[in-house]
């Protein structure tokens, strides 16, 4: 480095040459090649039809508010019996 000393701590950026663009390059190409084989892969996806997203939904919503009313009994209930015990 022209017999420039750098303090310990900082960083040394080496000079940019031709490999670095080979590299970004490459990485380019790796991307590229993602994005295109992520497309092929999305076009061999069974979308599910309107019908069956709103049935899958609806039985969902179903299973939740069943949860949260169990949930919300079985709070009640050792809330009352900690009540009973603590007096």
């Amino acid at each position: 480095m022209l017999g420039v000393q750098v303090p310990p701590g900082l960083p040394v950026f080496p000079e940019k040459k031709a490999d670095d663009m080979e590299k970004i390059k490459f990485l380019m190409d790796k991307a590229v090649q993602f994005l295109t084989q992520a497309k092929a892969e999305l076009k061999k996806v069974t979308w599910p039809t309107r019908k069956q997203t709103l049935a899958s939904t609806g039985v969902v919503m179903v299973i939740v508010a069943v949860m949260a009313l169990y949930l919300g009994i079985i709070d009640l209930i050792l809330a009352k019996l900690v009540k009973i015990i603590l007096g």
